[in-house]
């Protein structure tokens, strides 16, 4: 009998591509996906809530399955400021996952970045540190947590900075020492992640860029 798994984010780069690969797999029954509007992803294994993310307690019910992938973000740009940005990119993902936790989901898996550090000086990064060690004291089964860097691959909103990332990174990550931090596509984050969430034993586990996909 397939897992149940549950998706956040599942509009993004790595959200998608997730969605497709999970209802591709014979070991997945069915896919949750929580967005802020309707969203058709064409796959009958696939049910879709609408949300008020500002209100995920009214939703607490809706959130039952064996694993859920936790791939929210947002930008600067996008959010207007840093309260919002930290909004979206922290409480509401800390929230989800506590009443995940709450419904006994197994195994949370996610998506955080290279060099998050809950003391960066990075105001990005510091988020991105504040919620792993958050998600860790969590009463999850399994926790995985996906370090990548620039995420390349089609995006619903151009973003500028990351296309001349992905131009002058690779140059950079040549230097030895530097690899965690080139680009990546979101597909294959994805297809890791997807790997797993079949495979991982230990109950908490770091992946990075350099030890993931070393070439």
């Amino acid at each position: 009998m397939g897992k149940v798994v549950i998706v956040i984010g599942a509009t993004g780069l790595i959200g998608k591509n997730l969605v497709k690969q999970l209802a591709a797999s014979d070991t997945i029954k069915q896919v949750i996906t929580f967005t802020r509007s309707a969203y058709d992803f064409k796959n009958a294994k696939v049910i879709n809530h609408v949300i008020d993310f500002a209100n995920i307690s009214n939703y607490q019910h809706l959130f039952q399955g064996d694993t859920v992938f936790s791939c929210l973000g947002t930008t600067l740009k996008q959010a207007k400021t840093r309260k919002n940005q930290y909004t979206v990119d922290v409480e509401y993902q800390l929230k989800i996952a506590k009443i995940c936790a709450k419904n006994g989901v197994a195994h949370y898996l996610l998506v955080s970045s290279s060099g998050a550090n809950e003391h960066s000086k990075n105001a990005y990064l510091q988020m991105k540190g504040v919620l792993e060690k958050q998600i860790t004291q969590l009463n999850f089964s399994k926790i995985s947590i996906f370090q990548p860097s620039l995420l390349t691959g089609d995006r619903l909103h151009l973003r500028l900075a990351e296309r001349l990332g992905a131009l002058i990174l690779p140059l950079i990550c040549l230097i030895p020492g530097l690899q965690k931090y080139r680009p990546i596509q979101g597909s294959l984050v994805a297809k890791k992640m997807l790997q797993v969430s079949q495979q991982q034993q230990n109950n908490l586990q770091y992946f990075t860029l350099d030890k993931v996909f070393p070439d």
